[in-house]
C-alpha cells in the first residue's frame, strides 16, 4: 500500500534510451528487412515514448516479426500493456502458453512463449520485459518491480520486447509429424531472434 501511494503522487524521472530504437536488429543475414507502423490512435493508446517494429523477410515469405516498445517512464494509465491481454483481443486464439528459457552469452534468461492461432494461420510468440537491468517474463513480478522501483528509484523505464513467427502450415494437416516439425521449427527461429534481440535491447537501454 505504501508503495502504490509513492507511485500515485510520485513524479518519475524520464530516462530516454542512450542510443535509437531504430538500430535494434535492423538487419538480419538472409532477411530482407521492411519497418512497419502504427496508427497515431493505436501509439496514443498504447502510450510509449518511442517504438521500432519490423516485418523480416526470406524471399517473399514473412518468416518473422519483432516489436520493441520502450516507455522513458510510466505512470498511472501510461505502463506496458501486456500481450498476454492484447493478443486475444486483437482475435488470436492462445493454444498453450508458458514459460522458456533462452541462453544468452552463458546467461540464461526466461522468457514468455506462447502459441496463438487465428483462422487457418498459427504462431510461436516469444515476449518479455527489458529495463532498469533486468529481464523478466512474469507479470507479477513486473508490476511489483515497478512499484518498487518508482518508490525507491524515482524511474520506471522499460521495454516490451516481442517476437512472433509464423508456423508453416502442413501440407497434410493430418500428418502430425510434419506439424510438430513445423512448430519445432518455429520455435527455434524464434528462440534465436529473442537471443539476439536481448543484446541488442540492452545496447540502447540506459544503465541501470
Amino acid at each position: 500500500m505504501g508503495s502504490a501511494f509513492v507511485w500515485n503522487a510520485r513524479s518519475q524521472d524520464a530516462v530516454p534510451v542512450v542510443a535509437p530504437l531504430s538500430g535494434i536488429l535492423d538487419s538480419v543475414p538472409g532477411y530482407r528487412v521492411q519497418d512497419q507502423h502504427l496508427s497515431d490512435d493505436e501509439r496514443r493508446v498504447a502510450g510509449m515514448t518511442d517504438y521500432v517494429a519490423r516485418v523480416y523477410w526470406r524471399d517473399t515469405v514473412a518468416a518473422f516479426t519483432t516489436f520493441v516498445s520502450y516507455y522513458e517512464r510510466q505512470t498511472q494509465g501510461k505502463t506496458i500493456h501486456s500481450p498476454r491481454n492484447c493478443l486475444p483481443g486483437a482475435g488470436w486464439e492462445v493454444l498453450t502458453g508458458g514459460e522458456q528459457v533462452v541462453t544468452v552469452d552463458g546467461v540464461p534468461h526466461t522468457l514468455n512463449r506462447y502459441v496463438l492461432k487465428k483462422g487457418p494461420a498459427s504462431s510461436v510468440v516469444f515476449y518479455w520485459y527489458q529495463g532498469r537491468g533486468r529481464i523478466v517474463a512474469n507479470e507479477y513480478a513486473v508490476k511489483w518491480n515497478l512499484l518498487r522501483d518508482a518508490a525507491l528509484a524515482g524511474h520506471t523505464e522499460e521495454a516490451l520486447v516481442r517476437v512472433v513467427v509464423p508456423i508453416t502450415i502442413p501440407s497434410n494437416p493430418a500428418d502430425t509429424a510434419q506439424s510438430a516439425r513445423a512448430l519445432a521449427e518455429a520455435t527455434t527461429l524464434g528462440a534465436d531472434i529473442a537471443g539476439r534481440l536481448t543484446r541488442e535491447v540492452s545496447r540502447v537501454m540506459p544503465h541501470a
